[in-house]
């Protein structure tokens, strides 16, 4: 699947900054900062993860910046900049 860079979210507390670029090499490479990456870490990349796949994406560098985020947020975040990067519009009938 073609992606652009793009983004989603905001640097607020409770909030999740997510950003989708293009990689050359295949597979996710997630770089998370997140004062909660020691007690979360594994769960949020794979929510991520989980995500990402499931939309198609399946090769993609996402630089993270996590604020305390909720799963529910986490999934809404990575699908709107998904959505931003690819075009295609995954709501839509």
């Amino acid at each position: 699947m073609q992606l652009k860079e793009s983004f989603a979210g905001t640097l607020e507390s409770g909030d999740i900054h997510v950003r989708l670029q293009p990689s050359e090499e295949p597979g996710l490479k997630i770089n998370l900062d997140s004062t909660v990456a020691y007690q979360f870490g594994a769960q949020i990349k794979s929510v991520i993860t989980e995500t990402l796949e499931g939309l198609g994406i399946d090769s993609a560098v996402v630089n993270v910046i996590d604020k305390g985020a909720l799963d529910c947020t986490i999934r809404a975040r990575v699908t709107a900049a998904a959505v931003r990067a690819t075009g295609k519009d995954v709501w839509a009938d």
